[in-house]
Order: C-alpha cells, then sequence, then structure tokens
C-alpha cells in the first residue's frame, strides 16, 4: 500500500505546489489565446465564480466589510459554470460588439501559496490555492485595461487532471475603468 504523502511540509508539498502552479500558468494560456473550448474542459461541473464589488469603507469598517457579499448582494460576477459556458458561446459567435476587434490579452498569475490540503481516504484531493493576478487588455488603437487583485482558487485532482471548482477573485479597485468586462479575469 503506498504512503500517503504529507502535504503539510517538505517535497510532498513542495512538489504539489509546483504541479498546481503549472496548472494556473497553463490555464492562463489558455485564455491568452482564447482557446474558450479547452478552458471550459478545466472547470469542474460544479465551478463557481465569484468577483464581489470593492468598497470604500472608513479605517474601523475595513476588516468587517471591505467588499460586497458573494451570493447575497450585488457582485461584478456571481454565477456557476453554466453562465460562463453561455458568456464563452456569445464571445465564439464572432459578433460580440465588445470583441470586434479581438483584444489582446495577457493573464499573469503569481504569489501561488497552498492555504488548505484536503486529501480523504474515500474522495478527490481537493486544494485551496491563494495568489496574485495581473490582467491587461488592450483593444483597438489606445484601449488599455488592468485588473489586479488577489484569488482565491479551489482545485480538484480528478482521472482527467486538475479542474476548478471554486475561483473567488479580490479586485484592487472600487471602480472599474474598462468598458466592458467580456475578458475572463
Amino acid at each position: 500500500m503506498a504512503e500517503t504523502p504529507d502535504y503539510s511540509q517538505g517535497p510532498d508539498r513542495w512538489v504539489l505546489l509546483q504541479e498546481v502552479s503549472e496548472f494556473l500558468y497553463a490555464e492562463a494560456d489558455l485564455l491568452d489565446e482564447r482557446r474558450y473550448g479547452e478552458w471550459l474542459d478545466v472547470l469542474a461541473d460544479d465551478y463557481q465564480y465569484s468577483v464581489p464589488l470593492r468598497l470604500n469603507v472608513e479605517f474601523a469598517d475595513a476588516d468587517t466589510r471591505s467588499e460586497t457579499k458573494v451570493g447575497e448582494e450585488l457582485c461584478w460576477f456571481d454565477e456557476p459554470k453554466s453562465t460562463v459556458e453561455m458568456r464563452v458561446q456569445q464571445l465564439e459567435t464572432g459578433v460580440h460588439w465588445a470583441e470586434e476587434p479581438v483584444s489582446r490579452v495577457s493573464h499573469l498569475v503569481t504569489n501561488v501559496r497552498i492555504v488548505e490540503v484536503d486529501a480523504p481516504a474515500d474522495g478527490p484531493l481537493e486544494v485551496q490555492l491563494s495568489s496574485r493576478f495581473l490582467v491587461y487588455r488592450n483593444r483597438v488603437a489606445d484601449e488599455t485595461d488592468f485588473f489586479v487583485g488577489r484569488r482565491k482558487d479551489t482545485l480538484r485532482k480528478t482521472d482527467g487532471g486538475w479542474k476548478v471548482v471554486r475561483r473567488f477573485l479580490l479586485l484592487d479597485q472600487t471602480v472599474l475603468l474598462a468598458k466592458n468586462l467580456s475578458v475572463f479575469l
């Protein structure tokens, strides 16, 4: 019987961190290259994507109320995989007004850290990650947008490889200057 890896420290944790980091970098390439069908394949069927609005709050309230509540209040995005699939279908029609001409996009993912590992004996391995992101978009001649923030991802290891189960993004902007949100963050 194989020994259960110790993901709390040492080489097993380092190997796991390298594996999930490579997965995130490959996922970023899929988005940058507009390979949306392949990207949808790395999302779990129970995928949930949330981007709450950031709030400007006084110092005394900063720890308790810095963003809107997912599932209860208005968010930039708070959607399941089915809604993401509809957005991809719309983009792939070639007549999406916000993507004609097509944007040039770069997704940068950095500071990837393992927050928690759930390795049940009777179920799939799930890993909660924390990271930072920067998404750069350029359209036509002079439209440039930056989306910057922190991200919390939950990945699940399946027979088909890693799948993103949950993605929670916290943008550093309270006001987005972009003309649209046609890019996946």
